[in-house]
């Protein structure tokens, strides 16, 4: 279960990363890329959210689903 957005974990992130279904294998390395960057720019928005904890802090996980490509085509 993904977690929701969390201020204080946020403000201690320290790497980025986002899971890709299967289902957008065919998609370019520039188009992930571009979708990466508003995503990460916008963690409060994702529909899946989650936080890894580290030694150095938290590394916040998006997986992207079609409601967040939704969101982020408009952009």
């Amino acid at each position: 279960m993904p977690n929701a957005f969390d201020p204080y974990r946020e403000a201690l992130v320290v790497e980025n990363h986002t899971v890709w279904p299967g289902d957008y294998e065919d998609w370019s390395d520039a188009d992930k890329a571009r979708v990466e960057t508003l995503l990460h720019a916008a963690p409060q928005e994702a529909a899946e959210l989650d936080y890894h904890r580290q030694h150095t802090g938290f590394a916040r996980v998006i997986t992207v689903t079609p409601a967040d490509l939704d969101r982020v085509s408009v952009a």
